[in-house]
């Protein structure tokens, strides 16, 4: 199986395939509105915004696996993003980023990439998968990670 392969829900409610982001650079992102991480998505916006023409794409899965920290549904989450970060990449609808109700999305990608001592399993919210033109995980980064510092690695991956 392939990333192309799978499809998820946006936070609009429409099924979205991820075949769709063939030939694109792409930074997926397991988000929370309550966390204190949640800052994130101004760095994450500003990558969109930088990079989005030169064939990035931002997307964010909400998840409230963690201390529910994004207990919201769909249309509040959508809207605490945009009124206060301003997100205009894809959101999609909540998933689970591990247990037995795992996402095929997130699936794949901990599949891919383990994380710091060799643990597949997502530990917190805003963990950073970066995924080649060819939807290869190149990359795993952990929650404190910010956005900022991943330029050099996505510009790598553009061509630049």
């Amino acid at each position: 199986m392939k990333l192309y392969d799978l499809k998820a829900m946006t936070i609009e409610g429409e099924e979205k395939s991820f075949k769709d982001y063939e030939g694109k650079v792409l930074l997926i992102i397991n988000t929370a509105s309550k966390c204190g991480f949640t800052y994130q998505f101004e760095g994450l916006q500003k990558l969109y915004e930088e990079y989005n023409e030169k064939g990035l794409e931002v997307v964010g899965f909400p998840c409230n696996q963690f201390k529910e920290q994004d207990p919201g549904s769909s249309n509040e989450i959508k809207g605490f993003c945009a009124l206060n970060y301003g997100v205009e990449f894809q959101m999609f609808e909540k998933v689970d980023v591990k247990g037995e109700n795992i996402h095929p999305i997130y699936e794949y990608l901990t599949g891919q990439k383990a994380g710091l001592l060799g643990s597949k399993e997502i530990k917190w919210n805003f963990t950073k998968f970066l995924v080649d033109k060819n939807g290869n995980v190149i990359k795993r980064f952990s929650p404190t990670t910010k956005p900022e510092k991943l330029v050099g690695e996505i510009e790598k991956l553009l061509g630049r």
